[in-house]
């Protein structure tokens, strides 16, 4: 009896942090790289968008008949049109949990660094001008930090915030009261409350259609005077315009970006504007996380191969393959 052909994965960009278990699903399937006839499952890097595009309706409705499954390596995953690969019958996957603390700790750095401004008296020193025009900065202890965003890396960034003494509020699509997702017991508040009442607001939501654009000149003109910025999510959550006239007018003290509206292109008013610390979409850029990441997007696939179900879905497609 001839055996029956294995299952064929196509892998889209590279690998670094986990070969070994990836080549060990070749036990499991048949691994490609740039081959599309017969494909199953596609396993796909933050990074490949550079070499395929972001996986929209056009490109979804393109892809081979054969496809059940694509396991994406990033928490976010606004590269996927989602919904198109639910009524292509394509189940998609991310990596939740894997990068919470690593992006957490980001934001932590890029709120410390903002609260002193610390890009200011960085680049003076460097340039042999001691502190240069260095003014003061402040403190955390009693500033109302609200957090936009209570799921995984809001949370972990919560954790990681009290002991600086902030006093901390949360808006999120529905409360999560004191859980596993509030250890902090953080208020929840409504978003227009946030907005006009925190000292510093940090931003840990999904890019969507309800969250693109979401923060604006009106919402910056709502703002205390003075407040600070801080974003790990997706850059196009704020208009980056809006945010240097904010900037220029003081209404905003200084902000700590990781993500851009039109990465790698970054407004200029930014890269000029001394009060803005700025980092090239690193929140994940560690050795451990990476490997975390991979290591989910091959337990994904895995998983696939042995039970026709992925083990982190995300919502538009959570279901199982009968």
């Amino acid at each position: 009896m001839t055996a029956s052909p294995k299952p064929i994965v196509l892998l889209l960009g590279e690998i670094f942090h986990a070969q070994t278990e990836w080549i060990a699903l070749s036990s499991l399937a048949e691994l490609r790289s740039g081959v599309h006839d017969g494909v199953l499952a596609i396993s796909r890097t933050y990074d490949s968008v550079e070499l395929t595009g972001r996986f929209d309706r056009e490109l979804i409705h393109l892809l081979p008949q054969s496809l059940q499954y694509i396991a994406h390596n990033g928490a976010g995953y606004d590269q996927i049109d989602a919904e198109a690969c639910a009524q292509r019958g394509i189940s998609v996957s991310n990596t939740p949990g894997a990068a919470d603390a690593s992006t957490a700790n980001t934001a932590i750095y890029l709120l410390l660094g903002a609260l002193r401004r610390v890009h200011i008296p960085a680049t003076a020193l460097r340039e042999g001008r001691w502190r240069g025009s260095m003014g003061l900065g402040h403190d955390p202890a009693g500033k109302i930090l609200g957090i936009l965003g209570m799921g995984g890396i809001g949370s972990a960034f919560a954790l990681r915030a009290a002991p600086f003494g902030f006093q901390l509020q949360y808006h999120n699509r529905n409360p999560v009261g004191h859980s596993s997702s509030n250890l902090t017991n953080a208020k929840y508040v409504s978003f227009e409350e946030l907005i006009r009442t925190s000292d510093v607001i940090s931003i840990h939501l999904p890019l969507n259609d309800a969250t693109k654009g979401l923060i604006g000149r009106e919402e910056f003109q709502m703002m205390k005077e003075g407040v600070v910025i801080v974003n790990t999510a997706r850059g196009k959550i704020i208009d980056e315009g809006a945010l240097v006239e904010a900037l220029e007018q003081g209404k905003v003290f200084a902000a700590g970006l990781d993500v851009y509206e039109n990465e790698p292109e970054i407004h200029p008013g930014l890269i000029k504007h001394d009060d803005v610390v700025l980092m090239p979409h690193i929140g994940t850029a560690t050795v451990e996380t990476q490997r975390k990441m991979e290591l989910l997007v091959i337990d994904n696939i895995r998983s696939v191969l042995e039970t026709d179900c992925l083990l982190t879905p995300v919502v538009e497609t959570r279901r199982c393959k009968s």
